[in-house]
């Protein structure tokens, strides 16, 4: 059924049928001995159809990437490695598809992950993701043919990220009850993400909520403002939309 799976970049509902049993075995919960299984036939699969995970849609990537780094935070340790393997391949197998120049979908996907976690309260065992981050690493530092590339420093660049996102978020825990600091660090993780457009926007989106449920509306608004500021601009650059984000101006000199 190759040719039917790989269809349109693999979107069709052949494709999606075969992933969605995949990470339904992730999604609950097997046996250890069952796992090791899972994962191999999941690196399998990955080598297989790489185009449906870094062409085209987003969503088997994020799908993946979402249930992946879920698994790095389970209390056994073999499956936090078999988890942490399984990434580290998915963000090799994107460097290498795009001919050695980046795995830019990877590692969007995997930011907007751990966001998303975070923000569903399903990111438990700080430590012990952790501990799968600096696996990650020691796979790139210690993969000979990657050596000469630029992969080892982009995969080091991704889990620093990631961990400011988490020493954030550790930090809006203590501020939860001090409406202003909590809104101000959720802005300096949006600004931190100003060249990345789809972080950016979930940002702002959460800020937004917070300001609504403390009753600031015309705050909340500049953030929404914002988000469809950003959109524009990057209709504007597919050029589908000719005026961009100064069509916003009128609304506001912030934009």
């Amino acid at each position: 059924f190759q040719n039917q799976l790989l269809s349109n970049d693999g979107h069709n509902p052949l494709m999606k049928k075969v992933f969605d049993i995949h990470l339904a075995f992730l999604k609950n919960g097997q046996s250890e001995a069952a796992l090791k299984h899972v994962f191999a036939s999941l690196r399998a699969f990955i080598s297989k159809f790489p185009s449906a995970f870094f062409k085209g849609r987003v969503n088997m990537c994020a799908a993946l990437c979402y249930e992946i780094l879920k698994c790095c935070t389970s209390k056994v340790s073999s499956t936090r490695n078999e988890a942490s393997a399984l990434l580290y391949l998915l963000m090799r197998n994107n460097f290498e598809f795009t001919k050695r120049r980046t795995f830019l979908r990877t590692h969007l996907q995997i930011i907007i992950a751990v966001s998303q976690l975070i923000a569903d309260v399903a990111l438990s065992g700080g430590t012990r993701f952790q501990d799968s981050l600096l696996i990650i690493n020691n796979f790139a530092n210690s993969d000979r043919p990657m050596k000469a590339t630029a992969f080892p420093s982009e995969v080091k660049d991704l889990t620093k990220r990631i961990r400011t996102v988490l020493m954030a978020t550790a930090q809006m825990k203590e501020h939860e009850k001090d409406p202003e600091m909590l809104v101000d660090l959720q802005y300096s993780l949006a600004k931190s993400y100003a060249s990345t457009p789809e972080l950016r926007k979930t940002w702002l989106d959460s800020m937004a909520k917070i300001h609504v449920k403390n009753g600031d509306f015309s705050e909340a608004a500049m953030c929404y403002v914002h988000v469809a500021a950003l959109v524009a601009e990057f209709l504007h650059r597919k050029k589908l939309f000719p005026s961009g984000c100064t069509a916003f101006r009128k609304i506001t000199p912030n934009i």
